[in-house]
């Protein structure tokens, strides 16, 4: 695979519509947020400033009309590290502006299995994103972009089978 010539930075800075996430781990604790992560599994109390950074480009996207948005592959019982993610991360992300939907695999087939973790821009540039088996983010590939259509169906195709966070996390949430 040889690689677009924007970087995955770039692409963030540059998509005009819309910026979709496809999450399919259980624990990313190594990429990111460790401290959060720390104080949330000692019971303490968010921090007044939490993610702060990224809710304000999240802010300044949708204020320009653009969409973010992701959904999650998991099952429950759901790890410490998704607790965190959904208790603190996402509820704090939809201050911002980012919308959230769950594909729960507890009761249903995962229809994308063997699927990795990609952001998708405006559905013509795909960032595949690679972590370690302890969840540590090891960089992500910026695909050919005739390589969109097939990330594009996979989004569609998570879509079709998630729904919106809330509904999920009135019932499973906690």
């Amino acid at each position: 695979m040889s690689s677009s010539s924007r970087t995955f930075a770039e692409l963030f800075d540059t998509f005009e519509r819309e910026a979709f996430r496809l999450e399919t781990l259980d624990d990313y604790s190594k990429s990111g947020n460790i401290d959060a992560f720390q104080s949330f599994m000692a019971g303490e109390p968010q921090p007044e400033g939490y993610n702060a950074d990224w809710v304000a480009e999240l802010q300044s996207h949708v204020s320009r009309g653009k969409r973010v948005y992701r959904v999650h592959v998991l099952s429950r019982p759901l790890t410490p590290y998704l607790r965190f993610e959904l208790g603190w991360g996402y509820q704090k992300n939809m201050s911002g502006g980012e919308e959230f939907f769950i594909l729960d695999t507890t009761e249903q087939p995962n229809p994308l299995e063997s699927v990795p973790d990609f952001w998708l821009f405006d559905s013509t540039d795909t960032a595949v994103l690679e972590y370690d088996e302890a969840g540590a983010f090891l960089g992500a590939e910026v695909l050919d972009a005739g390589r969109a259509s097939e990330f594009a169906e996979y989004r569609e195709m998570a879509l079709a089978h998630s729904e919106p966070f809330t509904d999920w996390w009135a019932r499973h949430g906690k």
